[in-house]
């Protein structure tokens, strides 16, 4: 899980936590009933305050989007928010747009962007399957 936190944001820290926690369970890149890591864990790996990740974990938690179990641990919530098929493609779509900016600005013709998108999905695991 790789969390990107903009410390001169005006979003405070807690609520980016909380933000980027809603896109990867709307994604799916977090399942339900993925384990999370520990207030403790995370707030390490982010380097913020134990607070700081309590506080979005509370937040996750009121929103019913995580649960946590006694001994065990945090987890995602079954029936949390999903993103609908479109709402993925739209995100798919706007990443691709982003990619096909990057390309122009490197003066890389878009046939070679085919040409590398190709390649990279036969390399990437299950990237043979449709």
């Amino acid at each position: 899980m790789d969390l990107k936190l903009d410390p001169a944001s005006a979003v405070p820290i807690y609520a980016q936590i909380v933000e980027q926690f809603r896109a990867l369970v709307g994604s799916r890149a977090l399942r339900v009933g993925d384990r999370l890591p520990s207030v403790r864990e995370l707030a390490a790996a982010l380097r913020v305050n134990r607070n700081t990740a309590s506080k979005a974990y509370q937040a996750l938690e009121s929103e019913g989007l995580i649960e946590t179990r006694a001994g065990q641990g945090c987890f995602v919530a079954d029936g949390g928010p999903r993103w609908s098929r479109a709402e993925r493609y739209r995100r798919l779509e706007r990443s691709v747009d982003r990619t096909l900016v990057e390309a122009r600005q490197l003066e890389i013709p878009f046939d070679e962007v085919s040409r590398v998108v190709d390649k990279k999905i036969r390399e990437f695991p299950g990237g043979d399957r449709s």
